[in-house]
């Protein structure tokens, strides 16, 4: 469609924040609504795209899920171990994940709002399931969930954004693709916000009465990661959309004086594959499956043959959005993930399929040292002996507890900690030997996934506030990677779609109403 010249509603950005905000607009009475991204449109849905669709809620346990899911039937539902996740719980786990820096009243936005905002989400036609390929084990006939999080999209990110184009046609909003913001003035007369746009070559001014920025952060572009993550973030590989380039951030902070928030050195980044994945763009294809999450279940070691991370500190979910920045630091930024034959049958097979990985096998550890070296191990001998060392700790510990049982849906206390020995780096938790032939070690590297430093706003409204007047600028709303404040240092997996559509409903309710007032007010 042609670009239109005046809307109610603009929202910048094609992801879950975006759409979502677009689709609120409309409900709460916006008329005219117009969403424009500057990537072309095979291009559109942003980082959620790329996503595995998992949206982290608080809620009452399995009965209150079962309504908005579409995988479960009766006799499934009786196999179910699902407790109950509460806001209590939500936001002990933001604090303590986040360092206690997470703002108090963002999360309290987010913890209170995510169950009705994923069933709105429901509501509008975003098809749910319970997750379990990545969030249940099958242990003694019963799927137990675990972490906290239990939601998935159909389809992962990919269905994700199906739907919500989807539920934005059913809504009339226009949506116009190569189309960049380049710059905003608010109008002095309080009459609204006019944006000026890049389109197919030509530049144009789009007059609306409420601004919402939805765009995501700067994880796609090497220069802001290396100003602001830091040296060697350049070499990161890009998980998502090559079109998150913080281009919105630098003009929101140049044109409105945005107050700059949160932890702006700070991202979540991932084991991401080394061997196929391209270090500048996601694959619109293979999507998220070359994210890497096995960890927990074997060993990590760089390639000096040592290991650097405890890989059983805590649950995937509240570890896997920070050991990204963990391999980057290694020597080369490859590390190569170990396993042994007792675990690789619980590995996940969409992200260790040779389809989506290098698997390198082998029947010894030592052949399987010679093999990595042939791939970028340097020290074959450490690494033979890294996991030696770690064999007979583990064997330590269960002759300690000879009771104990491994369980991967829990903090097991399977560990290589005992009164005879104790490494000095631990693993804690589903500590078991890599003694039981055939061996799988595969290479891995950091991919980055978004960025966590934004914009201030108001949690209520989500408009974005002015560094100058501590105010909030008016007719300019934020949602989604933009919002600054809410993670700080790592996150607690499946909180950011959820946040994305939090906010993004806040932004589309507030932006319209706004757009009602200012018609009323120049009729």
């Amino acid at each position: 469609m042609s670009l239109p010249h005046t809307v109610e509603v603009l929202v910048v950005g094609s992801g879950n924040a975006g759409f979502s905000a677009a689709v609120s607009a409309v409900q709460n009475g916006a008329r005219n609504v117009l969403l424009i991204d500057k990537c072309p449109e095979n291009w559109v849905g942003g980082n959620s795209y790329f996503t595995a669709g998992a949206y982290r809620i608080a809620h009452n346990g399995l009965l209150d899920l079962l309504p908005i899911v579409n995988n479960v039937d009766e006799e499934l539902a009786g196999k179910i171990d699902l407790d109950p996740y509460t806001e209590t719980s939500f936001a002990n786990d933001m604090q303590r994940i986040c360092l206690g820096r997470s703002d108090s009243k963002l999360s309290t936005a987010l913890i209170e709002d995510s169950n009705s905002t994923v069933k709105w989400l429901a509501s509008n036609g975003v098809r749910f399931q319970l997750s379990f390929n990545r969030q249940a084990y099958l242990v003694d006939g019963r799927y137990k969930f675990w972490g906290g999080l239990s939601l998935k999209t159909e389809d992962g990110g990919k269905g994700l954004m199906e739907d919500h184009i989807a539920i934005a046609k059913k809504h009339r909003v226009q949506m116009v693709w190569d189309t960049a913001l380049t710059g905003i003035s608010v109008e002095s007369d309080g009459s609204g916000v006019s944006a000026r746009v890049h389109h197919k070559g030509q530049e144009g001014i789009i007059r609306t009465k409420a601004l919402i920025l939805a765009s995501g952060g700067f994880e796609s572009n090497p220069k802001l990661r290396c100003q602001f993550l830091g040296p060697n973030w350049d070499l990161a590989y890009v998980r998502g959309t090559p079109y998150n380039t913080g281009d919105c951030l630098e003009i929101a902070l140049r044109d409105l004086g945005a107050l700059p928030a949160g932890n702006w050195s700070g991202c979540h980044s991932v084991a991401w594959d080394y061997s196929n994945a391209d270090p500048h763009t996601g694959d619109r294809v293979a999507s998220n499956e070359y994210t890497k999450s096995g960890y927990p279940l074997g060993l990590m070691l760089n390639v000096e043959g040592k290991r650097f991370v405890d890989e059983g500190v805590d649950l995937r979910n509240y570890t896997y959005a920070k050991f990204g920045r963990a391999i980057l630091a290694q020597p080369e930024s490859i590390v190569f993930q170990v396993w042994d034959a007792r675990t690789t049958p619980w590995l996940r097979s969409e992200e260790y399929r040779e389809e989506r990985v290098e698997r390198i096998t082998a029947s010894t550890i030592e052949e399987l040292a010679d093999k990595c070296q042939l791939r970028g191990l340097h020290n074959r001998d450490d690494f033979v002996s890294t996991i030696r060392e770690y064999n007979d700790a583990v064997y330590a510990h269960r002759r300690e507890n000879p009771e104990a049982v491994w369980n991967p849906a829990i903090r097991d206390g399977l560990s290589t900690q005992s009164s005879s020995t104790r490494l000095p780096l631990a693993k804690s938790n589903w500590a078991l030997p890599l003694d039981q032939a055939p061996y799988l070690a595969v290479r891995v590297t950091c991919g980055i996934t978004f960025t966590f430093g934004g914009l201030t706003i108001d949690p209520e409204s989500t408009q974005v506030i002015s560094s100058l007047t501590r105010k909030g600028v008016p007719g300019v709303f934020c949602a989604g990677e933009m919002v600054g404040g809410l993670f700080y240092s790592n996150y607690p997996g499946g909180s950011g779609l959820t946040s994305g559509a939090v906010f993004g409903r806040r932004a589309g309710k507030a932006a319209a109403e706004l757009a009602m007032r200012r018609s009323e007010g120049s009729g």
